[in-house]
């Protein structure tokens, strides 16, 4: 049992620390926020209240500059203003802007906050067992070892997540009448609207997969989905 209570200790403080972020997170969106209040978005958002059997769909924009959306561990669903900058200008249309709210929903409906909390402890545990062993062979570079398998693994999950928003979003879209070609066309200009000047790209996307993995995904099971009707 004393072996195994560093792996304990470590995963107890994956969950602290988790349990921190989320309460930290949760400050900076009262505290910088408001409600979305758009009238062009509305009659989007009925439909995707809608389709979900539910009164309202309730969406926050959170002040900040990157274009983002978010999936709060409470369940809220945000926006962020430099999203909504694109949106106004026109670079992102209004069906574009409800698929990233329907994709965030996704998150929300398949509790991938709670899971990556669970994942987020794992992946501590592991990553201080694999130092351990690794350090014992290959001092210095076994730390590193561990650091580079479980950054690994935290993206393929965080992949993972990712296409099971966008599938999600597709059937949610499709049921509320509005089809998937607006996270198809989000997708081919993503890079675009959320590169930083000099090319840089958002540490958040890195975890992502790629636009064209996630559109290819998107058609497949739209046509899935559609020969399943016939």
């Amino acid at each position: 049992m004393i072996r195994f209570l560093p792996i304990l200790l470590l995963v107890l403080y994956g969950f602290a620390m988790w349990h921190f972020s989320s309460w930290q997170l949760r400050r900076q969106l009262n505290g910088n926020s408001r409600r979305l209040n758009d009238t062009r978005l509305a009659p989007y958002l009925d439909r995707l209240a809608a389709a979900l059997e539910v009164a309202e769909v309730p969406v926050h924009v959170y002040q900040i500059a990157p274009v983002n959306g978010l999936a709060a561990p409470d369940g809220r669903v945000f926006i962020t203003e430099g999203f909504m900058e694109k949106y106004r200008s026109g670079e992102v249309s209004p069906e574009e802007l409800v698929s990233v709210i329907a994709h965030e929903l996704g998150h929300v409906a398949l509790g991938h906050a709670r899971r990556r909390m669970i994942d987020f402890s794992g992946q501590n545990a592991l990553r201080a067992v694999l130092a351990t062993v690794l350090g014992r062979f290959i001092p210095f570079i076994g730390v590193w070892i561990a650091n580079l398998v479980t950054t690994a693994l935290a993206a393929r999950l965080s992949q993972r997540d990712e296409f099971e928003a966008d599938e999600f979003a597709s059937a949610l879209l499709i049921k509320a009448g509005i089809g998937t070609r607006p996270q198809i066309t989000l997708f081919e200009k993503l890079d675009a609207l959320t590169n930083a000047p000099g090319g840089a790209v958002p540490a958040w996307l890195l975890t992502h997969p790629k636009g064209p993995k996630r559109i290819a995904a998107i058609k497949a099971n739209t046509a899935r989905w559609t020969a399943a009707e016939h």
